[in-house]
């Protein structure tokens, strides 16, 4: 990884777009700072504080901490990330969606622009429902000392600048795509959660390593706490690049007076096929209804079940059975998005007419039965994976009360986000290799 940072620092064109991206990391975590208008600094913390652990811990940590503090960006990049899913599943949905996508460049582009309308829809239902929600608990100070168009003006400016910041994270993510290194919403994820990994680590050493009562002890906990992280990153980096590979022959056909074909490729089946997306699934799901109860004011000790701190807890293991559901469900939704991106008729087709065969399997049906059952195993395997990874950090949350903002899906996104970016960086210096040796 290093080495390929050294290399691409030497090349002109691949060393501004490294400066530009850097150059809008920075406007994000600026952003991330500024405050939202109106907002009553002094009740800010015991509003959000619920944003921090729970069932909230990983908003807060792909926000970079903005909720917590209701900044500019407080609702980050999470609309365009579910407008991007809703998009997804929509092609597949609406046949002149699918006809967009497979109709080029301009089709993509098309797409690409419904999904900025929505993303700005669903931001300005996120804001609306985070501001009224926390100005009825005071975010913006007492309501009775002020007037109804007063106090009606402050929430409504409040929602524009939080659907306004959404927006911008927006941009500067496309921008960071089309001049800089990356893909830009990954990258701007990425680092609104890195930059919660110091305070997550301050925690870590003060629960461990510092309230250790000997010198061996002190030296034990930080081996296990660095082991522990070590093996999950090289679990994940695994699990990123695994997969299978289907051998296929094409047969050989006569064009012209010449006989072309006959070579060997084959079908590369990524092992993790849906990637973080049941776990998100997964985790949305059970936080929907803690996230009502709290804006209603209703949270009850049944929100327990579905909040992932209160897990494995010894003190009281019945909240367990929410980790139960959520591990059932992560293998569900691994199976419904991986069911609904690749389709193994398509694939099946598509090979009979280029004159493509898998070795000892007949064409048609039998090859689409054959690619079907290869998936469930792959997908079975890539989902008890995630879920290993996910898991590891909840257990240990629940048996030690430690407070971590992160957990197995921010460190699948950290390592999936960095090998997506060195692949291309490294991508990129080949291109420039082979240009520079055409121009010779």
């Amino acid at each position: 990884m290093f080495k390929t940072f050294r290399d691409a620092m030497k090349v002109k064109d691949i060393r501004k777009r490294l400066f530009y991206t850097f150059i809008m990391l920075i406007v994000v975590r600026f952003g991330s700072q500024l405050p939202v208008p109106f907002v009553d600094r002094d009740q800010v913390s015991g509003i959000t504080d619920q944003f921090t652990k729970g069932a909230f811990s990983f908003f807060d940590a792909i926000t970079g901490g903005s909720m917590e503090s209701f900044s500019l960006f407080a609702l980050s990049i999470t609309p365009y990330i579910t407008s991007s899913i809703i998009m997804q599943l929509l092609t597949i949905a609406i046949p002149r969606l699918e006809e967009l996508q497979k109709d080029g460049e301009d089709g993509r582009k098309k797409i690409a622009e419904f999904t900025r309308y929505v993303t700005v829809i669903l931001a300005l239902i996120e804001g609306s429902a985070i501001a009224i929600g926390f100005g009825n608990q005071g975010l913006f100070g007492n309501r009775n000392d002020m007037s109804r168009v007063h106090y009606i003006g402050v929430v409504v400016t409040a929602i524009a600048a939080l659907v306004a910041g959404s927006a911008v994270l927006m941009w500067i993510g496309e921008q960071i795509t089309d001049k800089g290194v990356g893909n830009g919403i990954s990258i701007v994820l990425l680092i609104n959660i890195v930059s919660r990994i110091p305070q997550d680590i301050t925690n870590l050493y003060q629960k461990f390593v510092g309230g250790a009562s000997s010198i061996g002890g002190k030296v034990t906990a930080g081996v296990v706490i660095i082991a522990v992280i070590i093996a999950m990153v090289v679990m994940i980096v695994v699990l990123q690049d695994a997969e299978r590979r289907i051998a296929v022959q094409y047969s050989k056909k006569v064009q012209g007076r010449r006989m072309v074909g006959g070579n060997n490729s084959y079908i590369p089946l990524k092992v993790n096929t849906a990637g973080v997306i049941p776990i998100i699934f997964a985790s949305s799901l059970l936080q929907f209804p803690v996230v009502i109860a709290s804006f209603l004011g209703k949270k009850g000790s049944w929100t327990n079940y579905l909040t992932s701190n209160e897990w494995c807890k010894p003190a009281h293991p019945e909240y367990s059975i929410g980790f139960v559901v959520y591990i059932i469900l992560c293998v569900l939704f691994a199976y419904f998005y991986t069911s609904i991106t690749f389709n193994p008729l398509e694939i099946a087709d598509n090979m009979k007419k280029q004159g493509g065969f898998i070795p000892g399997i007949r064409p048609g049906n039998p090859t689409v039965q054959y690619l079907q059952n290869l998936l469930n195993y792959i997908i079975f395997i890539g989902a008890v994976g995630l879920i290993i990874v996910a898991a590891v950090p909840i257990v240990i949350t629940g048996l030690t009360s430690a407070q971590i903002s992160f957990g197995g899906t921010s460190m699948i996104i950290i390592v999936g986000v960095v090998l997506e970016t060195i692949k291309m960086i490294e991508s990129m210096m080949v291109v420039r290799n082979y240009k520079g040796f055409l121009d010779l």
